[in-house]
C-alpha cells in the first residue's frame, strides 16, 4: 500500500478535505473519500489511463468504479475545490516558498480525446491544450493559468495569462513585488514585460534574436 499513497491519509484529511464539498443531507458516500483523493492523486502523479488504476491497491476495502473517482474529480474541478485546496497548501507553507526567484514556461499537453480549449499544434504534429506555469526556485509549481487552444504561442493574451498567476499566488497570500522572474526566448515581447512589470515582478526574456530593435531581457532597448 505505501507505493500508492501519494499523500498520507492524516495529510489528505487535514489538508485536503476542508477544502471539498461534501454530499448534502439524505446521501453519504459508502466510500472513504479520503482514498478517493488518494486515488485522484495517484492517476495525476502517474500519468496512467482512468481504466489503469490499481483499484485494488488504493483503496482498503470493497473499491468503488472508476467513474465513481471520475465523477468525485470533476465535481471538485468543476467548484474549483482543487484551488482552494492547493493554495490552502502553499499559504500554510509560505516559509519553505523559494519565490525570491521565479520561473514561467508553457506546457503543450496532448489532448487525443479532444476536449476544451484543444487545437492541432504543428510543432507537436497532434492537439494539444497549453497552459503557462509559474514555480519557484526549487521548481515547485505554485500558479498555472487558464488553457488555451495548442495553436496558439505563449505570448497569446499574455497579459491575461500573467494576471491569473499573479491572482492565484494573491488567493494564497503570495506577494511577487520585486520577484526576479526567468523566462525563455519564446516570452520575448513587450506585452509580456508589461504585463509582469505592471504587477512589480522584474524579468529576465532571454533575447529573441527575431526581435532586434524591441526590449531585452533587463527592459533596456538594444541597437
Amino acid at each position: 500500500m505505501p507505493e500508492y499513497a501519494v499523500l498520507d491519509k492524516d495529510t489528505i484529511k487535514s489538508e485536503i478535505m476542508p477544502c471539498f464539498s461534501m454530499a448534502k443531507r439524505g446521501f453519504s458516500s459508502g466510500f472513504d473519500l479520503g482514498e478517493i483523493v488518494n486515488a485522484i492523486l495517484y492517476k495525476l502523479r502517474s500519468g496512467c489511463q482512468r481504466r489503469l488504476l490499481p483499484m485494488g491497491y488504493l483503496f482498503s476495502g470493497e473499491p468503488p468504479s472508476r467513474d465513481t473517482v471520475f465523477q468525485h474529480y470533476r465535481k471538485w474541478s468543476v467548484k474549483e475545490e482543487w484551488e482552494k485546496a492547493y493554495s490552502n497548501i502553499l499559504r500554510k507553507n509560505k516559509k519553505v516558498i523559494g519565490l525570491y526567484i521565479s520561473h514561467i514556461d508553457g506546457s503543450h499537453t496532448p489532448a487525443c480525446r479532444r476536449g476544451e480549449q484543444i487545437e492541432y499544434q504543428d510543432r507537436k504534429k497532434r492537439r494539444t491544450t497549453n497552459a503557462l506555469f509559474l514555480s519557484d526556485n526549487q521548481g515547485i509549481p505554485l500558479a498555472i493559468s487558464e488553457s488555451q487552444p495548442g495553436n496558439h504561442a505563449d505570448l497569446y493574451e499574455i497579459g491575461q495569462r500573467i494576471g491569473e498567476l499573479v491572482g492565484q499566488l494573491a488567493n494564497a497570500g503570495i506577494a511577487v513585488d520585486r520577484v526576479f522572474c526567468n523566462l525563455d526566448a519564446g516570452f520575448d515581447g513587450k506585452k509580456l514585460r508589461s504585463a509582469l512589470m505592471s504587477n512589480g515582478i522584474v524579468p529576465n526574456v532571454y533575447p529573441n534574436p527575431k526581435n532586434r530593435g524591441e526590449y531585452t531581457g533587463n527592459g533596456s532597448m538594444t541597437s
